[in-house]
């Protein structure tokens, strides 16, 4: 639940087109502890004014000229998505009341004012808008966390799979090419055993943020589990587009890692495949790129393989053929 602290610190605008109306309220809200209150008479301010400070609080008076506060509330129903319109109704025609929480608003307050029936319904209000945002709040997190590997940060495999269908319908509708990547370490087995999990997981975070630095914006990396990782490159115009990026990502693993005093060192290995020219459907493209991994680590490592016919596992010239260790 909120606390009293929260509650008082709680945006809330004002909105009458009555000046001594809106300095009673400003008096009875700044009276009560509010620290962040703000008013216009206009109402046609009201909506820019939400979409740039999204109050936890609006008070609106009903009846206004040229724009009323029924008026006023379709206009926050259109910035108000998640449903909850932090409206408290302003009124002295007793008919309004049902018809403005019809419209949207969540209480009412008469008019001339109850000095208890306004702190009352404004703290119950701000009680309720602040706990839903929490809520809110915790649902994202949430989602964040069933869609994205806690450890880096990056997609995880369910959300993985839906960049992979995303790409490939683009790629379609454009009748072009898209690429698997499907990357595993070398050598991290033994970084792990000899060291520790963590520096295992530092490992780890340092590979996923040079795969994200070598990779294009629109392309996505993500983290299926332990050391393995995919990347989906879309836009292609064939198997050569891939080629680079996957020899630029093999020399970009195999750099030096340095936590605390150890230089620490390993090297990736890389199955690549194509839609549509191996495959047409998300898990054949990631089965297929994981055959075309076991080829490049049967060729002895650190270095790149395609699918058939794509060819032979290939290895970046410039890297030594000596195998890769911790130092």
């Amino acid at each position: 639940m909120p606390s009293q602290e929260e509650i008082l610190k709680a945006k809330i605008l004002v909105v009458d087109d009555s000046p001594d109306n809106v300095d009673l309220m400003l008096e009875i809200l700044r009276d009560a502890g509010y620290t962040s209150v703000t008013a216009t008479l206009r109402p046609e301010q009201v909506c820019p004014l939400h979409r740039e400070h999204c109050y936890d609080l609006i008070l609106l008076d009903l009846q206004m000229p040229e724009l009323n506060g029924f008026q006023v509330m379709k206009g926050l129903k259109e910035i108000e998505q998640g449903g909850y319109l932090p409206v408290l109704a302003l009124t002295a025609q007793p008919s309004f009341k049902i018809a403005a929480l019809e419209a949207g608003a969540r209480d009412f307050i008469s008019k001339p004012f109850d000095l208890l029936e306004v702190h009352k319904r404004i703290h119950n209000m701000l009680e309720v808008r602040l706990l839903y945002k929490e809520l809110a709040q915790y649902s994202k997190q949430q989602q964040e966390l069933a869609l994205h590997d806690p450890l880096t940060g990056l997609p995880n495999r369910r959300l993985l799979e839906d960049r992979i269908a995303t790409s490939l319908q683009h790629a379609q509708r454009n009748r072009g090419k898209a690429a698997v990547m499907y990357l595993d370490l070398d050598g991290f087995k033994a970084i792990n055993d000899t060291y520790g999990h963590a520096y295992g997981d530092e490992i780890l975070k340092m590979v996923a943020k040079r795969l994200v630095g070598s990779s294009r914006k629109e392309d996505t990396v993500a983290r299926i589990g332990g050391d393995e990782f995919v990347i989906v490159l879309g836009a292609l115009s064939g198997l050569g587009d891939a080629r680079e990026p996957a020899s630029k990502l093999v020399e970009i693993v195999s750099e030096p890692y340095f936590i605390n005093d150890l230089s620490l060192t390993l090297s990736t290995s890389i199955g690549i495949s194509i839609y549509p020219d191996d495959a047409d459907n998300v898990e054949a493209l990631i089965s297929m790129a994981d055959s075309a991994l076991y080829e490049a680590k049967r060729a002895g490592k650190n270095r790149f393989c395609c699918t058939p016919p794509g060819g032979a596992p290939l290895r970046p010239a410039h890297l030594a053929s000596a195998a890769p260790h911790a130092a």
